[in-house]
């Protein structure tokens, strides 16, 4: 039933195609283990080539023996494998990052660099049906608009999530009837991090006394979120061509034609302006965006707002000027 269920998640969200080349993400915990045979399956199907990926995060003692058990899965199954060590606590205390985040951004940067080493296509993550409720719910509980409602996007550039849709429940009864016995991650079980808390604690508890279909409730918001945003994008796109001037080294737009938009839309063209120039929106919260629509609004030149440290947003001409500070 699960690789059924999986073919139809691929197909939803056309996630693969004929002959493409598969970067897969291997831990060697319950649900890369399930990706990575169902994987395997679809092989003759899609006509694909797979490879995989292992980041040793040189954390736990046990890191070894998990790298050790995913090339031993490896060559069993004739499939070429990546190996990255590196000491993601000290990146972690060295970069002031939180640990989790330290260890996505190794992950993600070495199956990026697999991917051009073996001229793939598509990297493969094992993120599932319980993971998205997860994120969901710490999004709400540090603050979010929309955005963080949306979850784990099922398809996003190259990245496709085959097990999305999948409950961990069903993940780890796969493993079991196919008697494949992966690797316990035994930091999972540590409730000093935010998401161990909310998967060993909170959403157990609410199971409990509030609503035992929490996961597929949560999941259920996700849907609708990613389907409106999805609509938001392209009017917010459509608005962006009416109102640019120029989107070189900085992005300039007609002042008047961005008053006359909606203020929803208002705000996702700063927040889109701003994503082109620097790649990302960090740094830019609610109290910032009101803070710019409203200079905008009075439409006074020669005013400048500096949400942070590296963007300036300046109204000159009858524009707005957005570009490096």
């Amino acid at each position: 039933m699960l690789y059924e269920q999986v073919k139809e998640t691929i197909k939803k969200y056309n996630m693969i195609e004929q002959n493409d080349k598969i970067v897969v993400g291997v831990s060697g915990g319950p649900d890369s283990m399930t990706l990575i045979n169902l994987l395997i399956q679809l092989k003759s199907e899609y006509n694909i080539k797979i490879f995989v990926a292992h980041v040793n995060h040189m954390i736990r003692e046990n890191a070894k023996k998990d790298e050790e058990y995913v090339k031993d899965f490896c060559q069993k199954n004739n499939i070429e494998i990546f190996i990255k060590h590196e000491d993601v606590n000290k990146k972690s205390k060295t970069e002031k990052k939180g640990l989790e985040e330290a260890g996505r951004e190794v992950r993600y940067k070495f199956f990026d660099e697999v991917l051009k080493k073996t001229n793939s296509n598509k990297i493969a993550i094992a993120h599932n049906l319980n993971d998205n409720c997860e994120t969901i719910i710490m999004n709400i509980i540090r603050g979010t608009g929309i955005k963080g409602l949306k979850g784990i996007e099922p398809k996003r550039e190259n990245y496709i999530r085959p097990l999305i849709e999948t409950p961990r429940e069903e993940i780890e009864k796969y493993c079991e009837e196919n008697k494949i016995n992966p690797r316990h991650d035994e930091s999972n079980d540590d409730n000093t991090y935010t998401r161990n808390k909310i998967r060993n604690i909170i959403i157990p508890y609410i199971k409990k006394e509030f609503n035992p279909n929490i996961v597929k409730g949560i999941n259920r918001l996700s849907n609708i979120v990613q389907e409106e945003e999805k609509y938001i994008e392209k009017e917010v796109e459509k608005a962006y061509k009416e109102v640019i001037i120029n989107d070189e080294k900085e992005i300039i737009y007609d002042l008047k034609k961005f008053n006359s938009k909606d203020i929803l839309i208002q705000k996702k063209l700063i927040l889109l302006g701003i994503e082109k120039i620097f790649g990302d929106t960090k740094g830019i919260e609610k109290i910032n965006l009101d803070d710019i629509i409203k200079l905008c609004n009075n439409n006074i030149g020669n005013k400048f707002l500096k949400p942070n440290q590296r963007t300036k947003i300046e109204i000159k001409n009858k524009c707005i000027n957005i570009k490096k500070d």
